[in-house]
């Protein structure tokens, strides 16, 4: 049995989905024991408090350096024993050393059709407010395995989204969690995964 780690920023709709797959026994290979908030206060962390499971803040802005935050992010990950990470909505970039020690164990959603609107500097808001300043006509999202490159990795599945008249950044942001971040995809990707790392490990 994997532990799998999952790292948040907010309201945590996908790490309920996830967590609600594995009580109804749908991710057989692994169990979420960690869930790692970049603030304080955020509602995923009640949610993986409802769930049992424990809940951690690793604040950038309290570290001097992204190296230092590294170190203790991945302190805690090494204390948990986890093997697999989820980033479910986090907004904190993973440094090198993250990386280096989950090598193709990460996976993240991003909010656009990679390689449109990504890398450093394009998260939250952000993505869908460049996508309404260069008018496209398509959003969507991005399901990927993460490497050294932000939002660089190897492209597991993408899903289009119509940007429609009148739309703001805060509605196009919400019509691309409900139609596009298809939680059951990410479920199903958190399961497969967790069984080619569980092979891996034997």
């Amino acid at each position: 049995m994997l532990n799998i780690a999952v790292l948040v920023s907010g309201g945590g709709t996908n790490l309920q989905a996830i967590l609600d797959a594995e009580a109804r026994g749908e991710i057989p290979g692994g169990k979420v024991t960690l869930v790692v908030a970049s603030k304080p206060g955020v509602f995923a962390l009640e949610r993986a408090k409802s769930a049992g499971v424990p809940g951690i803040v690793v604040r950038r802005k309290d570290y001097e350096s992204s190296e230092a935050f590294d170190a203790a992010l991945l302190k805690e990950l090494h204390d948990h024993q986890i093997d697999l990470v989820v980033l479910a909505g986090f907004l904190s970039v993973l440094g090198p050393s993250v990386i280096a020690a989950y090598p193709m164990r990460i996976l993240n959603i991003h909010p656009s059709l990679i390689p449109s609107f990504c890398g450093p500097g394009f998260y939250g808001l952000r993505v869908h407010e460049a996508a309404l300043a260069r008018g496209v006509k398509l959003t969507g999202a991005t399901v990927h395995l993460v490497n050294e490159e932000c939002d660089g990795g190897p492209i597991l599945l993408q899903k289009a989204v119509a940007v429609e008249p009148g739309d703001t950044p805060e509605t196009l942001q919400k019509r691309v969690m409900v139609e596009a971040e298809d939680e059951d995809k990410v479920v199903r990707y958190a399961r497969d995964l967790a069984d080619v790392v569980s092979r891996e490990l034997r």
